[in-house]
């Protein structure tokens, strides 16, 4: 499960908890069961190709169709990241900077795990771990940051809108959160 920690050192595992302070934010943190045997199979893979992406996908569509009747999202991908990428320390730079997005931000994570750290409108920073089976959205303007674990492993669906409100928007804020020097 999610574990949310706060920058003055309070950390909370419950998700009801988590969810109170991510209100502050107006960020959603669910919690998606994945049923499909196949599916959890494929996921046990390091990697997956484009046709057993799309079978995962499909098997996760009605999530997808909740998006898409609740709030219009239009798209989806799955993203498979892993150390044996190529480049992955700096494809992933660029989301470890404190940024926004035009759009929401929406990632269901299925495997592995990833932080998502947030500045407070108090100006206090914390980080959010998510979990497989964890749903995470993540409003427009929002300012945040991305990295991943030390096992540099997640696969996570991505839901849009449009792709075009997804380009970061650097902000000046200096992520003092702790475990980002530690990464």
């Amino acid at each position: 499960m999610a574990i949310l920690r706060l920058e003055n050192g309070t950390t909370y595992t419950q998700l009801a908890d988590i969810s109170l302070e991510l209100a502050k934010l107006n960020v959603t943190l669910n919690y998606w069961p994945i049923e499909n045997e196949a599916t959890r199979q494929l996921l046990k893979q390091a990697s997956l190709t484009d046709e057993e992406k799309e079978i995962v996908l499909t098997s996760l569509d009605g999530y997808f169709e909740q998006l898409k009747q609740e709030a219009g999202y239009q798209a989806r991908d799955l993203i498979v990241l892993h150390p044996e990428i190529p480049n992955l320390d700096t494809l992933l730079a660029k989301f470890e900077r404190c940024h926004t997005h035009a759009d929401d931000e929406v990632r269901y994570i299925i495997d592995g795990e990833g932080v998502f750290g947030f500045v407070f409108p108090d100006g206090s920073q914390g980080e959010l771990t998510i979990q497989p089976q964890e749903y995470i959205n993540v409003p427009a303007h929002s300012e945040h940051w991305f990295h991943l674990t030390a096992s540099k492993r997640v696969k996570a669906v991505r839901y849009f809108t449009t792709t075009a409100g997804w380009v970061p928007e650097y902000t000046e804020t200096v992520i003092r959160f702790p475990s980002l020097t530690a990464v």
